[in-house]
């Protein structure tokens, strides 16, 4: 008898929980992963981090559902970037125009630091708590670069590079002393660009005239108090207050549930038609380099393999229930033969069906090189890209080596067998061999931006020069067609091929156990997709693993700093 009981109210439990209503939350504490796990160690790594595609899947779902009644988050102090913040913002705004609530919890925005861009996020929530002992950081944009010329000189370090052209500043940290006319307009535009939608967005969310959030970003940093009554925030409360109010309003018996645990368990319900048209989605994240995606193992981020996406851009499009491809690039660049691979298969692709980019906090340089092709770029206005140009060059380290009592001899046949060598200068004719490169890739480079986006080579030229712009001015300049996220480029696909909106979205490569143990067939088999741990990837040591002579991240790259977070 008692073991019934048991059992018919463990039956019970597990049916009201079905039918209580729910309160989805997002932890943003360890941030969030771009798109599924390349290989298995960023499986590892990534295992607490909610993934964007799945978040916004579930709010979009959410929206719908009558039994979610709300949406709580916790913004955390991991930096997320600025793009991927304005789409999780759109989410927001959309379910929250729903009619259901939305709350955001954070112990602070910036320990008495810089968090503009998580309160950014949190302004699109209909209230905003804060831990009595938190702050708001609300301090504004700022692109910070430090030059080590003059340090380098002291040590008896001389870099030899050229750029293509004069906003291509990726070196500058090592040839200059302080920045380029260049340089300087190419960031003030940035930052200028950035604080206009930031501004427009905080002073939307809190209902606050523009020119009020101007003064208030100038007054920031704030404590927790001033915060409040400067209208910032709508109260101060401790987690297990903010919550509580919440499930409270939600219902007696509501339920607390992830929305990444809600979207996969909505997603098992509705498990589509093997055979069912869909459309396909390719993640390419990260540096580009020529061999299969992966991560190195001393803590380097993760890396696009040329292999990797174009075996599963071959693999979607071969695919007979395949209408369409999204292909979603957040990439500083790299490698400009890696890239040129990916932007070949992204044209065969688009002769077979429409590819549409949809581009994540960064998509320059070698990250535009592999989307410019494409039916449709979307972007984020915070997105960063453009970087239309290339560098290329080498550290000369003789007198450094002298100093430290390092003699360097060599033995070679070839003119120019020891050009590369970090041992000595160019001469004049290798020089003159660097800058054919250097001239070979723009050319190439502006003369496919003309081709796929309907410009003329001298539009082109003027638009490229290496100059970074935000997504908001690269749409007005013809190098983004439509501002918008993940799931409008998704949504975008849809109608271009007349499918339904539910229409299923299936990642490629996605291979079964049985396809991951046999390995590919051939390189035209979609198992030559799968991504490895990059032996040659040494993240963190990049700089001394090129001068070991392994391979440097490549002549089109973004630098790391322009990242805004």
């Amino acid at each position: 008898m008692d073991a019934g009981k048991a059992i018919f109210d463990t039956v019970e439990k597990l049916r009201q929980r079905r039918t209580a209503p729910l309160v989805l939350e997002l932890d943003l504490t360890e941030g969030l992963t771009e798109g599924p796990p390349a290989d298995p160690l960023a499986a590892l790594m990534s295992m607490r981090k909610p993934r964007l595609s799945d978040v916004l899947a579930g709010l979009k779902r959410a929206r719908q559902d009558s039994r979610v009644k709300a949406l709580i988050v916790k913004i955390g102090g991991n930096p997320i970037g600025l793009a991927t913040v304005q789409e999780l913002r759109q989410a927001v705004v959309q379910f929250r125009a729903s009619g259901k609530q939305t709350v955001a919890f954070a112990e602070t925005f910036g320990e008495f630091g810089a968090g503009t861009v998580p309160y950014f996020l949190a302004s699109a929530f209909e209230r905003v708590y804060l831990q009595p002992s938190g702050d708001v950081g609300l301090t504004g944009v700022v692109l910070e670069q430090r030059f080590l010329k003059n340090a380098l000189g002291k040590l008896g370090v001389d870099y030899q590079v050229g750029q293509r052209h004069e906003y291509k500043t990726a070196a500058n940290t090592f040839t200059q002393d302080h920045m380029t006319e260049p340089h300087r307009e190419s960031m003030a535009r940035i930052v200028e660009s950035v604080t206009e939608q930031l501004v427009a967005g905080i002073a939307e969310g809190r209902r606050l005239d523009p020119a009020k959030v101007r003064e208030l970003i100038d007054r920031g940093p704030f404590i927790g108090a001033e915060a409040l009554e400067a209208g910032l925030v709508d109260g101060l409360a401790y987690r297990d207050e903010v919550y509580d109010e919440v499930k409270r309003s939600a219902g007696a018996d509501a339920h607390l549930q992830y929305v990444s645990r809600y979207h996969r368990a909505s997603a098992v319900k509705k498990l589509p038609q093997p055979t069912a048209d869909g459309i396909a989605l390719v993640h390419g994240s990260g540096a580009i380099r020529t061999g299969r995606s992966g991560r190195g193992p001393l803590g380097g981020g993760g890396a696009m393999g040329s292999d990797t996406i174009s075996a599963a851009l071959r693999a979607a499009r071969r695919d007979q229930h395949v209408k369409a491809v999204v292909f979603r690039v957040d990439s500083p660049g790299g490698s400009y033969v890696a890239s040129d691979t990916v932007w070949r298969e992204v044209v065969l692709t688009r002769e077979v069906k429409p590819v549409i980019v949809s581009m994540g906090d960064v998509a320059a340089s070698g990250g535009y090189f592999v989307a410019m092709a494409a039916d449709v770029i979307m972007a984020q206005p915070g997105t960063l890209t453009g970087s239309i140009g290339v560098l290329g060059g080498k550290p000369v380290l003789s007198e450094l080596m002298g100093k430290i009592g390092v003699d360097t001899e060599q033995v070679s046949e070839g003119a120019n067998a020891g050009m590369f060598s970090t041992s000595r200068a160019f001469s004049p004719e290798q020089w003159d061999r660097v800058n054919a490169w250097l001239d070979r890739i723009y050319d190439d480079f502006v003369g496919k931006v003309a081709q796929a986006r309907d410009l003329s080579r001298e539009r082109a030229h003027e638009l490229a020069r290496g100059r970074v712009w935000t997504g908001a001015d690269a749409r007005e300049r013809g190098l983004v067609d439509e501002l918008g996220g993940l799931e409008d480029a998704l949504l975008l696909a849809r109608k271009r091929v007349g499918l339904a909106e539910e229409a299923p979205v299936r990642v490629y490569p996605k291979l079964n156990p049985l396809e991951r143990l046999r390995g590919p067939e051939s390189s035209e088999d979609k198992a030559a997709a799968l991504a490895r741990v990059r032996l040659d990837a040494w993240g963190p040591l990049a700089r001394l693993s090129a001068e070991l002579g392994l391979p440097a991240i490549g002549p089109l790259a973004l630098p790391a700093w322009y990242r805004i977070r």
